[in-house]
């Protein structure tokens, strides 16, 4: 019973991850498609949004999904909330800035530095110290994006510069998602709604000053109905990536997460080179390879430091709530208050 039991939990990963993988591959694709013939990056941010704000709520409820019933408070909601949808709508527009200006594959290697502005961004913002593997690791990577850039027949400086702030600004919203997550127990899942419906919310305005002025006036964007199926498939294959890529990080261990991520980079890079054809060098694809060989290092050395720190003898914790059911992080060890914990794994 225990061998068809984790049989079919592997069985039920690997489906998951495929299927990742191929929503994945297949919104770059259409992403690529679509801004190409409509360079409005804020727009399909907006459709992305939308489509997290009005498919998430049913399929949820339907899906059994459990609601958060404490009670945020305000400060605690302005004070890393808001910022979080911040985050994740500029992460999104710079993500779309960047893959409208360079080709997909090349996008995808230089977002394999998101190692490097997590270590970067936990040192200061965390003041969490890494080992001397995990500093190693990121050699290969630097170079191999290095090489991929200096490489890239089809290099563009905007969209170079889209890709590496995308990337930092994804590192920051991992890193105060999961601090999020940690202090209110709110579902993952439930966490991706509000940030998508705030996002949404907040960013309106800015649509409708920007970017709808200029579509009234397009006559590109009238009545092309396939435009408006592009943005409609990107928008639900979007919403469809999250929504698996959240679930396959609620049942699998960080690191096998984290392969699984590099993997889906990998396989994202092959399929857009293969689908939409931009020329490449085979020292271009050194380079590629060499990022993406530096992620591997990377989540092994993270992973072995983990087990480290795990098996290192530690003092009892006590966790203390307030009245709002949020945690205020922090311990008591012998009866004596001591410092916020952190423990955010990044």
């Amino acid at each position: 019973m225990g061998d068809r039991r984790n049989s079919r939990e592997v069985l039920t990963i690997l489906f998951l991850c495929l299927m990742w993988y191929g929503f994945s591959s297949s919104s770059n694709v259409v992403g690529k498609m679509l801004l190409s013939e409509f360079p409005y990056p804020l727009t399909v941010t907006m459709v992305q949004l939308t489509s997290i704000t009005v498919y998430s709520g049913p399929f949820f409820n339907l899906w059994g999904v459990r609601k958060y019933t404490g009670d945020i408070p305000w400060g605690y909601y302005m004070r890393l909330i808001v910022p979080l949808a911040l985050g994740k709508f500029l992460a999104n527009v710079l993500s779309h800035v960047s893959i409208w200006k360079v080709p997909v594959s090349y996008a995808h290697t230089v977002k394999a530095t998101m190692p490097f502005f997590t270590v970067f961004l936990s040192r200061i913002i965390l003041k969490e110290k890494q080992t001397w593997k995990v500093y190693l690791s990121l050699v290969p990577i630097v170079v191999g994006v290095a090489v991929a850039t200096l490489t890239e027949l089809s290099f563009n400086m905007i969209g170079l510069l889209s890709a590496l702030a995308s990337t930092m600004a994804f590192s920051l919203q991992n890193i105060y998602s999961k601090k999020v997550l940690h202090d209110t127990g709110v579902h993952h899942l439930r966490l991706l709604l509000i940030l998508g419906r705030l996002a949404l919310i907040l960013f309106a305005p800015i649509w409708v000053l920007f970017d709808l002025r200029r579509l009234l006036y397009d006559t590109v964007t009238d009545a092309n109905y396939n435009i408006l199926g592009l943005l409609f498939l990107d928008g639900v294959l979007n919403w469809l990536q999250n929504i698996i890529a959240f679930s396959v990080m609620s049942i699998v261990t960080p690191l096998t997460y984290a392969v699984a991520s590099a993997s889906k980079r990998i396989f994202v890079i092959a399929v857009t080179l293969f689908v939409l054809g931009n020329p490449v060098t085979w020292l271009n694809v050194f380079g590629m390879t060499l990022a993406i060989g530096g992620v591997l290092c990377y989540n092994n050395a993270k992973y072995d430091q983990r087990m480290e720190k795990e098996n290192r003898p530690t003092l009892p914790v006590y966790q203390e709530k307030n009245r709002n059911g949020i945690s205020d992080g922090s311990f008591m060890a012998n009866g004596w208050p001591g410092k916020k914990q952190q423990s955010y794994d990044v």
